[in-house]
């Protein structure tokens, strides 16, 4: 290696985009069982929005580099590694430790919040906690996958996974709700997706929604859900909150389920017990385990799907990034290299 220097931005503490601050520290050196990964591309979620904000509801470290979504190529390993090897192209799981089964209470450790996150140059890394990106796609779709592309697929191929022919509502337009719309129709799943302007609703068409409802025409759109699918669809990827859960619970089928994965709103009508009694299931996703990564990368391989990509930053342009995410033009997922 001919650099000297890792660079990193590290969240000083939780406030504003501006506590982001770059710095520069020593290349890592590796454990016996250790990997260092060259980072080559690094992607934003929602998440890491309300970490710098301060509006992340769970825990978060003082100077922490940030981040939990990171791709890249192994460029040393330990002796004792056998998982990968030297020119791998690598991704980071989200949750550091999930690997199979359930989730966990130990299990709640991602990056970004709890450790080091992937906002760097040199990521020294344990090889489980890696995955391979399939061949086809670049270091920046390869990042695109931790976070917003296992929570769809979760989402939908959780314990009881959707079959052909099933139907499932999406809201907006974030990487959640697009990588749900992907891999949905991939499977045979027909997509109903909620957004508010024509623009979206031509770009939501475009990657295969079959149904598209503007909410700002159609406030009670969980009717209009019901009229296009008698009886409701089978699932819901409720990505928003309290603000939309009413008309999601209207939306679903009986007996079947809503996943719970986003929390953008915080206030919204208040739910009776009576407004989920017989009328739906309920499922809180928090991403997903390596398993899962893995049987998605499989489905990526053999559809052949690529991640959206909306805007390309320079790893020096961090915060210009955490902007761009805050625009009302933004789509689908964000992404900067070093």
């Amino acid at each position: 290696m001919t650099e000297s220097a890792n660079r990193m931005f590290r969240l000083q503490q939780a406030g504003g985009i501006d506590q982001l601050k770059m710095t520069e520290e020593s290349i890592p050196e590796i454990g016996r069982n250790e990997v260092l990964v060259r980072v080559k591309a690094t992607s934003l979620n929602y998440r890491d929005l309300a970490l710098v904000e301060g509006n992340y509801p769970g825990r978060l470290n003082d100077n922490t580099v940030q981040l939990s979504d990171g791709a890249g190529e192994i460029i040393e390993a330990g002796p004792d590694v056998r998982r990968f090897k030297v020119g791998d192209r690598v991704a980071g799981n989200f949750t550091r430790e999930w690997f199979s089964g359930k989730r966990m209470p130990e299990y709640i450790e991602p990056y970004g919040s709890h450790s080091d996150g992937w906002l760097m140059d040199y990521k020294a890394i344990h090889p489980e906690e890696l995955v391979k990106l399939p061949d086809h796609l670049t270091y920046e779709q390869g990042a695109a996958l931790p976070c917003a592309a296992v929570t769809a697929w979760n989402a939908l191929k959780g314990p009881s996974p959707l079959e052909p022919g099933d139907t499932v509502l999406t809201l907006g337009t974030g990487g959640v709700s697009v990588f749900t719309v992907q891999f949905a129709k991939a499977l045979g799943i027909q997509v109903i997706s909620t957004t508010s302007s024509s623009w979206k609703e031509e770009k939501l068409s475009d990657i295969g929604a079959d149904q598209i409802i503007n909410y700002n025409e159609t406030p009670e759109w969980g009717n209009k859900v019901k009229e296009l699918v008698p009886g409701g669809v089978n699932r819901v990827v409720e990505v928003v909150g309290s603000a939309t859960f009413p008309q999601s619970i209207q939306s679903v089928a009986p007996g079947d389920e809503i996943a719970l994965i986003g929390v953008l709103s915080k206030t919204g009508e208040n739910i009776d017990y009576y407004d989920l009694f017989g009328k739906a299931s309920t499922r809180t996703i928090m991403v997903g385990s390596r398993d899962m990564f893995e049987a998605m990368n499989k489905a990526i391989t053999a559809y052949n799907l690529s991640p959206i990509i909306d805007t390309v930053y320079p790893f020096e342009q961090a915060q210009e990034a955490y902007h761009h995410l805050k625009k009302p033009e933004f789509l689908w997922k964000n992404s900067y290299f070093p």
